[in-house]
């Protein structure tokens, strides 16, 4: 009896639609077939009552409902389960690169995407060879944070690229003007597997000074304290050079000091660069704490400090000291050099007076001009007692109009 109620119910089962999540009459189609074997159990009726083969056909009816419904719940799943496309390949970066880039792109990410193999390190350097613009430098970019996990997860590498192929990276951000990339190369932890380096940071600071770019000149700098790069002589000398040329004496001096304070040894072309700004702006305080500074380090004046010294002796009315630092270069200088002394002796009669005069404030300007036209003609005249063959246009100087123009 308990055979026959257990069959009936399981007839009863196998008769009932299934019970959907949605009422589409679309997923309600009629139940497969069981196997033939389970029916055969079932029409066997003496094999039912009589106990031989009872417990195995049993089973064997109950497993084939049980993968009848299986089945149906997966095929109702897979339709009305939203179509979504998976796909191995990777995903192409868009923008216009150059032929020669794409195709070293595509053998690259081949390489790494469907050969699971690491391509080889021509290609690399081929591919930052060859970038000409900004989306050549995209997918440079692209393949390098690519490199960088197949290293870290296939060949369980876990140091970055070398610090040539950053530079060299750099480089070429900046040769394509990419430098919102190129910026990115200089983060200590970067998702690209770089290395940043100082030698990278010049090659963005001398697209800056190529470009009087004082803005990204800071926006670098800020960068190389950020990530701990350590400042250079080199540095100084590129960041002296944009504040220069971009009229800025506030952000070298800021910068000036930060160089100082992190024990950069400055080289004379940085104190050059300094002393010859502080001379033209007329800050004579801060003119000598510059070549003291320079002077416990480099004892010979080159043709730029000296004549930096020699303006802040007339600015403090003393035209015999300018005349005398004039005698030492002409003494201590080579003779290649020499004739850089006139040169140098006819900007500071005809072109320094005016510039330093308009910096300085309004009340102060007739005075500082009576003085400059006074000081100058009595250095010339030193220089002249100190037996210098000085030949200058002092007609700039002499004339009142032309000092305070």
């Amino acid at each position: 009896m308990q055979v026959a109620s257990t069959a009936r119910r399981l007839a009863r089962l196998l008769r009932r639609p299934p019970i959907l999540l949605c009422s589409d009459h679309r997923f309600q189609s009629p139940l497969v077939e069981a196997p033939h074997s389970s029916l055969q159990c079932r029409n066997h009726t003496t094999l039912w009552f009589s106990g031989i083969g009872h417990d195995s056909c049993m089973t064997s009816a109950l497993n084939d409902a049980q993968c009848i419904l299986q089945n149906r719940l997966c095929s109702m799943m897979k339709m009305m389960a939203p179509k979504v496309l998976y796909s191995t390949e990777a995903s192409t970066v868009k923008g216009s690169p150059t032929v020669t880039v794409k195709e070293l792109y595509d053998k690259m990410l081949k390489s790494v995407a469907e050969q699971r193999s690491m391509p080889p390190n021509a290609w690399l350097w081929s591919l930052i060879e060859n970038c000409a613009n900004h989306d050549d430098i995209k997918l440079l970019f692209d393949i390098l944070k690519r490199l960088r996990v197949f290293r870290l997860s296939n060949l369980r590498i876990h140091e970055n690229f070398n610090c040539n192929l950053c530079r060299e990276i750099t480089k070429t951000c900046a040769r394509v003007g990419a430098i919102d990339f190129g910026k990115k190369a200089l983060w200590k932890h970067n998702e690209y597997g770089l290395s940043p380096s100082i030698g990278s940071a010049h090659h963005l600071l001398l697209y800056a000074k190529q470009h009087n770019d004082a803005k990204l000149m800071v926006e670098i700098m800020k960068l190389l304290k950020t990530n701990d790069l350590p400042l250079q002589p080199g540095t100084a000398d590129i960041v002296f050079s944009i504040c220069y040329n971009t009229d800025n004496w506030e952000l070298l001096s800021k910068y000036a000091k930060r160089f100082v304070m992190a024990g950069a040894k400055l080289r004379q072309t940085s104190f050059d660069v300094w002393m010859e700004f502080a001379a033209k702006i007329g800050d004579v305080d801060s003119l000598w704490k510059i070549e003291k500074l320079r002077s416990e380090s480099i004892k010979q004046h080159t043709l730029l400090s000296g004549f930096s010294c020699a303006k802040g002796f007339l600015l403090e009315h003393k035209p015999e000291n300018a005349a005398a630092i004039i005698q030492v270069l002409n003494q201590t200088l080579s003779d290649a050099k020499k004739p850089g002394i006139m040169v140098e002796l006819q900007k500071l009669v005809s072109e320094w007076p005016s510039e330093v005069i308009k910096r300085q404030k309004e009340e102060d300007r007739k005075a500082l001009a009576a003085a400059l036209q006074n000081d100058i003609p009595a250095m010339v005249s030193a220089l002249l007692n100190l037996g210098l063959a000085v030949n200058v246009n002092m007609e700039d100087l002499t004339k009142k109009e032309g000092v305070l123009c």
